[in-house]
């Protein structure tokens, strides 16, 4: 989610220093100096149409209307297959979505003085093997073009301004997010044996000369010695190198959070060694590690995308069975607006969905239902919170940065989102704050996201702001949040590679196919974006590469 991307393992002078749609309204938040009016409110996705779906409808619609190709949701995946098939044939495509925008976690929102994500926020720096997405970088004019080395010159005003990350730790902002200010020098020489060996494995290759993590995933050795590293947890696979350094093991669990939404404990180490080793950028303006982000996060790429589908989309369009008619797909879907039941017969579909919905939309069809397990998909709930304030309060030491770190938290801290911009001095600054509910099991933590209201959240987003800036409740004047309940594909051990993520994305008789990125294993924008061009390519028969 604050991905959705990942976070870079920048090691910068290790050594240098030593040492859910709800409705909301306006709370008092007090301090024991003054009180202050907080405006607010709860947001997140359609949660009655979810409510709807989980009742159960069994209406069959009369209205019926025939197109080449429906794809059901309108995330990533579904938004990469329309344009994939738009630009490759001339199938009618009908695409639906449940929300009144498309989008998935990419969504956004904005105030007077800019945009800002209420999920996904960058992209990385894409390898460069991966043309299919460069292409599409290059489409939306993020590349603007290539040097005689054949590297990609990407837009200045899209790579992440300068500064990029500081940490908070020990009183004191540091630049950059690996602990340094005050780490003892045993626990500095862990760091430094643990960047070693992911540069070590990110070179790695298997018997089949494939590297050994790479993205897409799919393009990953097939290696046991390498796929049995799904079979452990990253912390184990760090206690059985001896790294056992809490600022490491922190930083760690930091990176599981970020990519995956889980804990140190719950992270299959195959995915916990891909967020460090899968990245192999060349850039011909640009270091490696750095990303490419917006005011508005990746809500920027997801309207490039829908830039060649627009006039084949359907909003408010709440799909609630899919079934197999006369030999064709039937999409039965109530539309929101005008509460009528409706339904789609197609040649072929992609179901652009997670799991947890396809499991309640293909009932009807036995073959499916008999065929796949969805025990095994664990999605994390997340809180997103939107904070406009006067002034973020300075602290010691490195100054404010588009990513901004609490060390010994478990959020993922808070992200400038008027770092962008070309004007130094905006009136109001807004920072978006991150936190996966990642220590409970997804149902409990969901079921006590979902029964908290906004007071709550508030109280909780100022709460884990304040062990950085004790003074911020003083600063800020409106506190939206806003809970994803199914947040992020949680990669447990023996989920990457296991059966059931690989059954569940087999096509059905050649007209049904699956795109979505809990299908990879892991939520980044690649994935999904992989994941939607090829269903596409599927549904034409064309060979996926």
């Amino acid at each position: 989610m604050k991905k959705p991307g990942r976070r870079n393992f920048i090691f910068k002078s290790i050594t240098a220093l030593g040492g859910l749609a709800a409705t909301g309204g306006s709370i008092a938040s007090c301090t024991t100096s003054s009180k202050k009016a907080i405006t607010g409110k709860l947001l997140g996705p359609s949660f009655k149409a979810g409510h709807l779906l989980r009742k159960g409808i069994s209406i069959i619609p009369t209205q019926v209307e025939e197109t080449d190709v429906v794809i059901v949701g309108g995330g990533v995946s579904g938004l990469a297959a329309a344009r994939w098939l738009k630009q490759n044939s001339d199938k009618e495509i009908l695409l639906l979505e449940l929300e009144q925008e498309t989008g998935g976690n990419a969504a956004a929102g904005k105030n007077e003085q800019t945009s800002y994500p209420w999920g996904a926020h960058y992209l990385p720096l894409p390898n460069n093997s991966f043309t299919a997405l460069l292409d599409f970088l290059h489409e939306c004019k993020v590349i603007t073009g290539y040097n005689e080395a054949k590297l990609p010159v990407y837009n200045e005003y899209y790579l992440c301004f300068d500064p990029e990350e500081r940490l908070y730790i020990n009183n004191y902002w540091q630049e950059g997010l690996v602990p340094r200010w005050g780490v003892p020098q045993k626990d500095q020489q862990q760091i430094s044996r643990f960047q070693e060996l992911m540069d070590e494995l990110k070179d790695a290759k298997g018997s089949d000369r494939k590297y050994a993590f790479d993205i897409p995933l799919a393009n990953s050795s097939a290696d046991t010695q390498y796929r049995d590293l799904d079979k452990l947890t990253m912390l184990e696979w760090l206690l059985q190198h001896e790294l056992t350094s809490e600022y490491l093991h922190w930083y760690v669990d930091y990176c599981c959070r970020d990519d995956f939404g889980s804990s140190l404990e719950n992270t299959s180490a195959w995915a916990g060694i891909h967020y460090f080793a899968s990245r192999k950028a060349e850039a011909a303006n640009s270091e490696p590690h750095r990303v490419l982000t917006w005011p508005e996060g990746n809500n920027w790429l997801v309207q490039c995308l829908r830039e060649t589908c627009a006039d084949s989309i359907r909003t408010n369009a709440m799909v609630y069975n899919v079934t197999e008619v006369n030999g064709k797909i039937a999409v039965d879907f109530m539309d929101l607006r005008t509460q009528k039941y409706k339904r789609l017969l197609a040649e072929k579909c992609i179901m652009a969905t997670p799991q947890f919905v396809n499991q309640r939309l293909l009932n009807n069809i036995p073959a499916i239902s008999a065929q796949r397990k969805y025990e095994r998909f664990n999605y994390v709930p997340w809180l997103v919170a939107n904070i406009t304030l006067k002034d973020v309060p300075q602290g010691k030491g490195f100054g404010l940065c588009w990513d901004n770190v609490i060390y010994g938290s478990k959020s993922l801290g808070y992200v400038y989102a008027n770092h962008q911009q070309v004007a130094l001095f905006p009136e109001r600054k807004t920072i978006t704050f991150y936190y996966p509910l990642a220590d409970d099991k997804p149902a409990v933590a969901r079921g006590k996201a979902y029964s908290s209201g906004y007071d709550y959240w508030q109280e909780f987003v100022l709460h884990e702001l304040e062990k950085a800036h004790p003074t911020i409740r003083e600063q800020v004047e409106a506190l939206d949040t806003w809970v994803w309940g199914h947040g992020m594909i949680c990669p447990v051990p023996g989920f990457i590679w296991g059966e059931e993520k690989n059954t569940s994305a087999t096509p059905y008789a050649d007209k049904l196919y699956f795109a979505h990125s809990d299908l990879s294993g892991i939520s980044v924008f690649e994935e999904a974006f992989y994941q939607g061009i090829s269903a596409a390519q599927h549904v034409l028969n064309i060979t996926v590469a």
